[in-house]
């Protein structure tokens, strides 16, 4: 059976439960791993977090926090949007209480992962997150690597944010990441969106293609808005299509059953030429968005995404 555009597609609102805006669990998402919940917290409002058999990244989506836990009392200093630049986040462990607490008041996003090992709760701060300026042309879009398995310890939780510019393509080549071998890692992952509006203050739009191979067939091709979420179990995955005038985010959060914590991608061979382009090409001049933290100009060789989605 072919998984779709309704079975993977969750539109904002559609999964809320309780005090979170979006919940989505292994349980419902038909697989083993990964989960993302999203939380809005009024100023001094409290939320008790029972993280149980999983890690959490707390990342701030918009507004401030503060988070008590296995006697940390730490404090997330946020950001005013997701288009703000990078957030300081949170580790929380597995088995653990933590008492979340809406210093400004915002919305908080809980990024969680089945997790063997304990380890301990850390606050990154935003200044430490890198900040990846990928591809180049209408291909170019900012990374903020806050929970890569490269830049981050954790027990199996990989996650990041990609900012894509308005009339750009992000996660393209398509690719992807559903076998064990020397090439690829096995990850379930989640595609959380925010779209920016645009200067009449409409509410904007982008666009998300999932298809699988013959062995493992899935057919997604979704207008995403703000708030929605879109699942990969398998299968190819790109582009993320920014509207022009509407600038993307998404909230991207894997993780899966090898004991290796790495993630390693293989290209739609149709596709992958376009690398290619990038090395004459320059990086489009509107990024990096809303964030000083990297400058094209000083990107390593390579950087502009010769190897990266």
């Amino acid at each position: 059976m072919t998984a779709t555009t309704s079975s993977l597609h969750l539109p904002a609102g559609s999964t809320a439960a309780g005090p979170y805006t979006l919940h989505v669990t292994p349980e419902s998402a038909g697989w083993g791993h990964s989960g993302l919940r999203v939380l809005a917290l009024g100023a001094g409002e409290t939320h008790e977090l029972e993280t149980g058999p999983d890690e959490v990244v707390l990342v701030p989506l918009e507004g401030s926090f503060d988070v008590e836990c296995d006697g940390e009392s730490l404090s997330l200093a946020g950001r005013a949007s997701v288009f703000a630049g990078p957030t300081d986040v949170v580790y929380l462990p597995r088995d653990a209480t933590a008492r979340l607490t809406g210093a400004g008041g915002g919305r908080l996003a809980l990024c969680t992962a089945r997790a063997r090992a304990r380890l301990p709760v850390r606050h990154r701060p935003a200044a430490d997150v890198p900040v990846e300026l990928r591809g180049a042309g209408s291909c170019s879009r900012q990374v903020h690597n806050f929970a890569t398995a490269d830049t981050f310890p954790a027990d199996s939780l990989i996650a990041c944010e990609v900012i894509t510019p308005g009339g750009n393509w992000s996660s393209y080549p398509p690719h992807k990441h559903d076998e064990t071998s020397e090439h690829e890692t096995e990850l379930e992952e989640i595609y959380y969106y925010e779209v920016s509006t645009g200067p009449d203050g409409q509410p904007g739009l982008a666009y998300q293609r999932v298809y699988g191979t013959p062995e493992r067939p899935v057919d997604v091709l979704a207008e995403v808005r703000d708030g929605d979420v879109v699942l990969i179990p398998h299968g190819w995955h790109g582009p993320s299509i920014a509207a022009p005038g509407h600038d993307l985010y998404y909230l991207n959060v894997m993780a899966g059953p090898g004991p290796e914590r790495a993630w390693r991608i293989v290209d739609d061979p149709a596709h992958t030429w376009i690398r290619g382009t990038w090395a004459t090409e320059q990086v489009d001049p509107r990024l990096p968005l809303h964030s000083p933290a990297t400058d094209p100009q000083d990107q390593a060789p390579g950087q502009n995404g010769a190897t990266r989605p």
